[in-house]
């Protein structure tokens, strides 16, 4: 029973987290009409937002209003985006928005904002993609009504500011159904010709419902897959449709657009004078450079004195020459010792060279070998000689022939160095110096220790 009884806020943060997952409402679109709409001294508006049979708490921080084309008020119906999520401190769930327009223009809105999003994913809106627009077009294409303001401001402007320029009307039209297939045709039309420098294409401003034509996907597209430069000029500075994202260049409006497009002949006319007055001063400057340069060569001893100057040039000549000689010389003598350092080198290196000094070291280290043996041998020789000497003197059979003997026991062959060893009736071997006695012991006596009278006594007699 305890297992299953939960806090208030630990129902609040359970109920949190299924909302937090759920697949729809993290970011959905809502319908409704704004009441109790209060903005926040730091930015943040709270609001409701209700319909005929409900109602839910909002609020909209000011990170997000502040991108809001419109004020909003209470009354006003309006579609948010946003995500409904538990305000836990009152447990009550509410739709943080993220993003509102006014429900006149919701459906368009919401169609606009998917095809824009879809084209942006696939890179139609890439910077890489857009063309450069020539400095100085000789032929330009407008599609646009031919009866609007917008084609007017535009041949006018292009005129005034460019009047060498070459203009081609493509009309088409710019707004209701047919306005799509019209534009796509005119732009269609301009490219295949292959002789336009650059295209404008646009109207003069309206309601997005007016402008739709700019924001349909068939014309986004064509834009998009032409070769001639497309300037987008649609509506006023703060009228935005898709065209003008995957255009190569956005005008903010119709009027601009031409000034985008050509240079001003009164600019180049005094960059022009500009330029022709810089060249005027610097040629007069280089003349005057030269004139300077050619009176200190007049003056230079070269030109006074050429006969004399020739004479030096060649003495100078004759030293350079012997100078020359004997560097030339110094360097094949330098060459000459090298060649024939590198030619001892060589033969020192050379493989038969080099058998022989090894033959020789062999032949060397031969003599050195058996000198060094037969010393070793004599050595080794005289050494052994002093060993049996020593060994000689050493020997029992030495010792015995001055009159020793020595006793074993017959059985066990061990040497008797005491009469503690045998007992009488045992047999022994008595070895001499030229053969081996065989004895039967009698008998046997120990000595006694002798004291230091015993030996006093043995001395003194």
């Amino acid at each position: 029973m305890s297992e299953s009884i939960l806090s208030v806020s630990e129902l609040t943060r359970y109920i949190k987290g299924l909302l937090e997952t759920d697949n729809l409402l993290p970011d959905t679109w809502i319908r409704g009409e704004l009441s109790n709409f209060k903005q926040h001294s730091r930015g943040h508006m709270y609001f409701s937002v209700k319909d005929e049979n409900s109602r839910i708490q909002a609020v909209m921080f000011a990170g997000h209003n502040r991108f809001l084309a419109f004020k909003p008020e209470n009354g006003m119906k309006v579609l948010i985006r946003g995500e409904v999520n538990v305000y836990e401190p009152y447990g009550q769930y509410q739709l943080y928005a993220k993003e509102m327009q006014p429900d006149g223009i919701g459906s368009l809105y919401l169609a606009y904002e998917k095809l824009k999003a879809s084209l942006e994913e696939e890179g139609l809106f890439s910077p890489s993609r857009k063309k450069a627009i020539p400095s100085f077009p000789k032929r330009i294409a407008v599609v646009t009504s031919p009866t609007g303001a917008a084609v007017r401001d535009i041949v006018t402007t292009l005129k005034r500011r460019y009047p060498i320029a070459q203009i081609t009307l493509l009309p088409a039209l710019v707004q209701g159904d047919h306005a799509p297939d019209s534009i796509v045709h005119a732009i269609k039309q301009a490219d295949a010709a292959g002789v336009f420098d650059v295209l404008i294409a646009g109207r003069g401003g309206g309601s997005i419902e007016e402008l739709w034509a700019f924001n349909d996907e068939q014309v986004v597209r064509t834009i998009a897959a032409a070769n001639v430069p497309i300037i987008s000029a649609v509506g006023h500075e703060t009228d935005f449709t898709i065209s003008d994202f995957v255009s190569d260049l956005r005008a903010p409006t119709p009027t601009a657009a031409a000034e985008l497009a050509v240079p001003n002949r009164l600019d180049l006319l005094q960059r022009t004078v500009t330029q022709k007055q810089r060249l005027l001063i610097g040629m007069r400057e280089r003349v005057k450079q030269e004139k300077r340069q050619l009176e200190r060569l007049q003056k230079s001893y070269a030109f006074k004195y050429p006969a004399q100057l020739i004479r030096q040039k060649e003495q100078e000549l004759d030293t350079r020459i012997e100078q020359l000689k004997r560097s030339t010389e110094r360097v094949v003598e330098k060459k000459k010792t090298a060649y024939l350092q590198l030619t001892k080198t060589v033969h020192y290196y050379h493989p038969s060279e080099r058998i022989k000094l090894m033959q020789d070291k062999l032949l060397r280290h031969k003599i050195a070998l058996k000198k060094e043996s037969e010393q070793i041998l004599t050595r080794n020789q005289q050494r052994f000689s002093g060993i049996v000497q020593q060994l000689h003197l050493l020997s029992p059979l030495q010792v015995m022939s001055r009159g020793y003997s020595l006793a074993y026991q017959q059985i066990t062959g061990e040497l008797i160095k005491s009469v503690d060893q045998a007992e009488p009736e045992e047999m022994l071997e008595l070895q001499v110096t030229d053969g081996t006695y065989i004895c039967q012991i009698t008998g046997k006596v120990k000595n006694q220790p002798r004291s230091d009278t015993d030996g006093k006594k043995r001395r003194d007699h």
